[in-house]
C-alpha cells in the first residue's frame, strides 16, 4: 500500500548536525578546523577560482561570433499541415494550440518538407519560396504577418 512505504534500510542517513558540543564529535570548530580561510563565515573561493592562476575557461580559444540579435524562428512545414481541414486558416495561435510547434520564438517560418494536399490559408512571419509555391499549388493562399 502507499501508505506503508518506506526508504530502503540505510538509504536515508541523518543530518550531521554541527557545533553542538564535544560529545558530538562535531562541537567547537564544527568540522571546519583552525582559523584560515574555509573557517571564515563566508569563507572561500568562487567557482572557477585556481588559486591566482589564470582559470581553465579563461585559457581555452574562443572561437567564432555569437549574434546577440539573432532571430530564431518556430519551424514547421508543409506537410505538418495536413492535418487540417480544406479553408481554415492557419495562424501562430492555431499552430500553438494543436502543438505543432511548441513555442512561437521570433516568429514562425514554413517549409517546403513534406506533401501538401489540403487547400490552406497560411499566415506566417516567413516562407521559404519553395513553401509558397507548394501552399499556392495545392490552392492555397500565403500570408506574411
Amino acid at each position: 500500500m502507499l501508505s506503508n512505504l518506506k526508504p530502503v534500510a540505510g538509504a536515508r542517513h541523518s543530518k550531521k548536525r554541527l557545533g553542538r558540543g564535544p560529545g558530538s564529535g562535531t562541537g567547537k570548530t564544527a568540522g571546519k578546523g583552525h582559523k584560515g580561510q574555509l573557517a571564515r563565515a563566508g569563507g572561500g573561493v568562487r567557482p572557477g577560482f585556481e588559486g591566482g592562476q589564470i582559470p581553465f575557461f579563461q585559457r581555452i580559444p574562443k572561437r567564432g561570433f555569437n549574434n546577440h540579435t539573432r532571430k530564431e524562428y518556430a519551424i514547421v512545414n508543409t506537410g505538418d499541415l495536413n492535418l487540417f481541414e480544406d479553408g481554415t486558416v492557419i495562424t501562430p495561435e492555431v499552430l500553438l494550440k494543436t502543438r505543432i510547434i511548441s513555442k512561437e520564438l521570433s516568429g514562425v517560418k514554413v517549409l517546403a518538407n513534406g506533401v501538401l494536399e489540403k487547400k490552406l490559408t497560411v499566415k506566417a512571419n516567413k516562407f521559404s519560396e519553395s513553401a509558397k509555391q507548394a501552399i499556392e499549388n495545392a490552392g492555397g493562399t500565403v500570408e506574411v504577418i
